[in-house]
């Protein structure tokens, strides 16, 4: 049966962006640079009417400010809601969360959750405390504290339960000896990749908005451990030493942040000192597509636009790598003129996300994951990103930090998922690997299950690694029907994994080296 057509009229178009809010400015910018073709929104909204609030806004309308933050902005939001029938309940356990973590959702979100079914909202769990998240017995503790400093006590116990620098993260910030023999310590970058190099920017510590499974708590709670880079002369020093470099990934916190004029002192050595010719992208991570997309449809972000540009005219791609997880994050205006209006600009869009379970993987009503709703949830994501010229980079299992006894569930539940994405999707717009979870090894893709010998086993491979020959491997684990965890599989007909003996000696050398460079070398005051 085919969909009858939906037709956008001009006069709808108005409308929706001002029930939105869109400011003179943007709706100038959209109409001079035609980010809004009427026929492409038609398309969307025939083909994938179950996602879009276009042709049927919310009643309830958030416009008093951009973002709501901490307590006070949970409080104001379930006040609003309450006053318009809408009720949210268990308001202490939800609260519990964000005393551990941090709460902060925009206006552009919260417009866009169906507050009629919020229940069943991924974008409600994505941003707003559940009362079970926390785990029960801390929960219980922080629940029944006398006062706000037992409760900070508890609180700050906990956090060391919730494994904050997983994967061993402290490991991969990268030192070098200078031209005066000075150590210098790169506090805000990520070295654990030969072709990437991640930076922790002073200026991208923050987000737009908080998610709830969040991966850098440690980072946007501000915790005294935490990466920031300061120096972008040492990045520089540091690139120029590493010429297996190729890629920069500039992240946080969320990279959105950062300023035309910061970016700019990183771009333009890049573009024109030839001892940085062996850098081909620019990446930044950030959540400003789902969460204030807005930013993008302004003339004060013209000059970033004018930077990416420049990168792109001179060879080097600049990329944005998003992280949507549901077809609800993409299919709105605001959204999808921001990813227009940033493609016509040489940039290059891509996005990798986690599958998380409430969130973008579904139970069925007898708590078993629903595998065909949930691939849809992916498959349709995947064909969404084609249209709109948006690469699938990849797909996540949850890292083991934060709350993710919450968010995830076991591999072989994962697997059969992904399986069926994969197959139900083209070549051409599928993630770019198989499913992977990130540990201290690095990436290790999860390819399956299959039978050696009448065994049924999980085939593994790395695709990014401290030591990136490792890549060459495919390897086994038993099958193990419970564990959400790779580090948790054993080695199929072996003492340990192939590389676990190299993992140990690179893991404990990186840890000397730094110490040993420490004793014999003065430390840099560069900041």
């Amino acid at each position: 049966m085919c969909a009858e057509k939906v037709l956008f009229t001009e006069t709808e178009l108005n409308n929706l962006m001002n029930r939105y809010h869109f400011s003179a400015e943007m709706m100038d910018i959209v109409k001079n640079e035609n980010l809004l073709p009427l026929s492409l929104l038609s398309r969307l909204q025939t083909t994938y009417p179950q996602y879009s609030l276009m042709k049927n806004p919310n009643k309830i309308d958030f416009n008093e400010k951009d973002r709501w933050v901490g307590l006070k902005g949970f409080r104001e939001i379930v006040d609003k809601l309450a006053k318009h029938g809408v009720i949210i309940d268990k308001i202490p356990e939800r609260e519990v969360f964000i005393h551990v973590y941090r709460f902060m959702v925009t206006a552009h979100v919260l417009n866009l959750i169906d507050w009629n079914n919020y229940q069943n909202d991924p974008l409600f769990y994505l941003t707003f405390p559940q009362p079970d998240m926390v785990r029960e017995h801390a929960r219980q503790k922080i629940l029944a504290a006398k006062t706000d400093e037992e409760r900070e006590a508890i609180v700050k116990d906990y956090i060391k339960e919730t494994n904050p620098h997983d994967g061993k993260q402290k490991l991969n910030k990268p030192i070098y000896i200078n031209e005066n023999g000075e150590l210098e310590l790169l506090d805000g970058l990520q070295h654990k990749y030969s072709s990437v190099v991640l930076i922790l920017d002073e200026q991208t510590q923050n987000c737009f908005g908080f998610c709830t499974y969040c991966f850098r708590h440690a980072q946007v709670r501000g915790d005294e451990d935490m990466f920031a880079q300061k120096s972008i002369e040492q990045v520089i020093g540091y690139l120029k030493r590493h010429k297996e470099i190729t890629d920069i990934l500039i992240t946080g916190g969320d990279a959105g942040y950062i300023t035309p004029a910061r970016y700019r002192e990183y771009i333009i050595p890049i573009i024109e000192d030839p001892e940085l010719s062996h850098i081909r992208t620019v990446r930044l991570g950030t959540r400003v597509l789902s969460y204030y997309p807005e930013k993008i449809l302004s003339h004060k972000y013209d000059e970033m636009l004018n930077l990416f540009k420049m990168l792109y005219d001179n060879g080097v791609q600049p990329m944005i790598v998003s992280h949507f997880s549901t077809p609800r994050e993409i299919m709105n205006i605001t959204t999808i003129a921001a990813i227009r209006r940033l493609k016509s600009y040489g940039v290059n869009l891509k996005s990798q996300s986690p599958i998380m379970n409430h969130i973008s993987m579904y139970e069925d009503e007898n708590g078993n994951i629903d595998v065909d709703r949930s691939a849809q949830n992916w498959i349709d994501l995947a064909n969404i990103f084609a249209m709109l010229g948006v690469g699938f980079h990849a797909m996540y299992i949850p890292r083991p930090t934060g709350e993710v006894e919450y968010f995830t569930r076991p591999l072989s539940d994962i697997n059969k998922v992904f399986n069926k994405i994969y197959k139900s999707l083209a070549s051409v717009n599928r993630p770019t690997r198989y499913i992977t979870m990130t540990l201290s090894a690095g990436k290790i893709s999860l390819l399956g299950d299959t039978k050696i010998d009448n065994d049924r086993v999980f085939a593994l491979k790395i695709n990014e690694g401290r030591d990136m020959n490792w890549c060459d491997n495919v390897f086994f684990a038993e099958y193990d029907e419970q564990t959400s965890n790779i580090a948790n599989l054993k080695p199929y007909k072996a003492d340990k994994f192939f590389y676990e003996d190299e993992l140990e000696e690179i893991e404990n050398n990186l840890e000397k080296n730094i110490l040993e460079a420490q004793k014999h070398h003065k430390i840099s005051e560069r900041k």
